[in-house]
């Protein structure tokens, strides 16, 4: 069955992918900028624009962990890639680069391990490491099974390089597993200067322009092969007074008949109107038959997204929809596998189940698998998938708190639907965990303050602490999101906050609200506020897609 895995991808490679069981892989990982990317969420018209967390850190520094995954490619059994990125340790030493790398050479080699014999891998990056990535794909794959150095014009020019030209690309390096790599190319929009160069020629018969093709044989083969019995080509022979060129013509006798019911010959004639037997015949190629221009290795027809574009979600990383679905069109049929060991915010999955594929994303984030689950189900109203690694029950949201308090909150967050209140690095606890905007009046949008609490001890004096962030924020509501059971005291202390009147529904809202993870997991809690139903004020939704998205199963 499609699904997303929360976790590393090397482990998640390793333990949950079978081998030759994947299709097509594109990944687009951090490109080593040492740059933050953040998420930047909706903030209604009327509060302050302060919704935006880290989505990944882009910096890899050399250490235990590249250390170990460097042992790790030496002892493995591709000696190529073994000697060659000792050779890279040598020339780079033990520095950041080195340690990027080191990690993206070890995933490589799994995704390579996944592919079937008929797969093919997309690799998006920059120019900061794309000479080295390249170095290390002909390591794992075979330099022989590269295909193409693709490049993505992303942007137009602009003027701040002042000490080189501007970088308005960026690339994606196709390699295949194997000859048997499945390729179908693809077509664009005619150049309209093709078009009137070539297609000139109208014969107001409603079939519209077409241009005039050579009918002779190409030399050495088809029906240019020479006869045995006659010594000459096999299109060797008179077509309506009109002699064969040099190697006969290209089409046997019956297909020239078929081609001249169908009125695809041109006849040369005379001023009188008379045949004109010292020209050559010509076929007549219709414009709306072609398939369009070829698309080459220079993409420049797929602009990247502005923060205006309808599939905007605010990743600041996300590609657009076509350039994805280029990638799947030209590499993988409907029914294959697709797989994406970095999928951010899920373009590349988005796209699958689009084009009827079947899918595997992963991401090292909570947030990312929040924000795709929702992105799916917002964009397929009737998908199934399955997510793996994230919290099922009790046991599984204790172990995410103890091993990384971010993750857990980020997770935690989207329990309520809630979009996580800034980054780890923003300082001081504000007391703010998570946000939630609804409408509830022809005014501004209403807010709810979101905290979480994942240890196992927990107070009456946080759920005051809470409504105090609450009256500070000028919030309507305070959702106190806890692993830990609330105490009697405690919930007398939300009782006693009071409640929010609501003045479309007439209804009353308790303005702090106590809900401990246990039952948000097993669905006997939930948030309550008047647009619940509604919603759409704290995460862009994803258009609804045109199709049925049930899938067979994956693995």
């Amino acid at each position: 069955m499609n699904g997303l895995y929360f976790g590393d991808n090397l482990d998640i490679l390793r333990e949950s992918i079978k081998d030759e069981s994947v299709d097509l892989v594109y990944l687009d990982p951090p490109f080593n900028s040492k740059r933050d990317y953040n998420i930047f969420f909706i903030t209604p018209k009327g509060h302050q624009s302060t919704a935006q967390i880290d989505a990944f850190e882009d910096s890899w520094h050399w250490g235990e962990q590249a250390e170990r995954e460097f042992a790790e490619l030496i002892q493995q059994a591709n000696t190529n890639m073994a000697e060659m990125i000792q050779a890279i340790r040598h020339f780079l030493g033990e520095n950041d680069m080195m340690a990027y790398l080191t990690m993206m050479a070890n995933r490589l080699l799994e995704l390579h391990r996944v592919l079937k014999p008929t797969g093919s891998l997309y690799l998006h990056c920059d120019p900061t490491a794309s000479h080295y990535l390249k170095i290390i794909l002909d390591g794992v794959f075979g330099k022989e099974n590269f295909r193409n150095d693709i490049t993505w014009k992303r942007q137009s020019a602009h003027s701040d390089a002042k000490t080189k030209f501007p970088v308005v690309s960026d690339t994606i390096l196709f390699y295949a597993k194997s000859k048997a790599t499945v390729f179908k190319p693809q077509y664009g929009e005619h150049d309209p200067e093709y078009i009137t160069k070539f297609y000139r020629h109208d014969d107001n018969d409603g079939r519209g322009l077409y241009q005039l093709a050579d009918m002779a044989a190409p030399k050495g083969g088809g029906m240019a092969a020479i006869n045995k019995i006659t010594g000459k080509p096999n299109g060797w022979y008179v077509w309506k007074g009109y002699h064969p060129p040099e190697t006969g013509w290209r089409y046997s006798p019956e297909t020239m008949q078929k081609l001249d019911n169908e009125e695809r010959i041109y006849y040369p004639k005379k001023t009188d109107n008379n045949p004109d037997y010292e020209k050559r015949l010509r076929l007549k190629r219709y414009l709306d038959e072609q398939e369009g221009s070829i698309i080459t290795n220079i993409w420049f027809d797929i602009p990247s997204l502005t923060a205006a574009a309808g599939e905007t979600l605010g990743y600041q990383t996300q590609k657009p929809l076509a350039l994805l679905e280029r990638i799947i069109n030209a590499s993988s049929n409907e029914g294959d596998v697709v797989l994406d060991p970095f999928c951010g915010c899920g373009t590349a999955v988005h796209a699958a189940q689009k084009l009827n594929r079947q899918w595997v994303g992963i991401d090292i984030t909570h947030l990312a698998i929040s924000l795709i689950e929702k992105r799916l189900r917002d964009a397929f109203p009737d998908i199934t998938f399955e997510v793996h690694g994230t919290p099922k029950d009790l046991d599984g949201a204790r172990d995410l708190a103890t091993r990384n308090k971010y993750q857990f909150q980020w997770w935690a967050c989207s329990l309520v639907n809630a979009q996580p209140y800034q980054g780890k690095k923003k300082g001081a606890d504000s007391g703010i965990d998570g946000l939630i905007y609804f409408q509830d009046d022809d005014g501004p949008a209403k807010k709810i303050i979101v905290s979480v609490k994942g240890g196992e001890n927990v107070s009456v004096a946080m759920v005051r602490d809470l409504g105090h962030v609450v009256e500070r924020e000028k919030a309507q509501l305070g959702l106190f999101v806890t692993l830990a059971e609330p105490t009697r005291p405690m919930s007398e202390e939300a009782t006693a906050a009071g409640y929010y009147e609501s003045a479309t529904t007439g209804k009353s809202f308790p303005k702090i609200q106590i809900l401990t993870i246990e039952r948000l997991l097993n669905g006997s809690e939930q948030a309550l506020y008047p647009d619940l139903g509604r919603g759409g004020l704290t995460f862009k939704k994803a258009k609804v897609e045109k199709k049925n998205s049930k899938q067979e199963d994956l693995f």
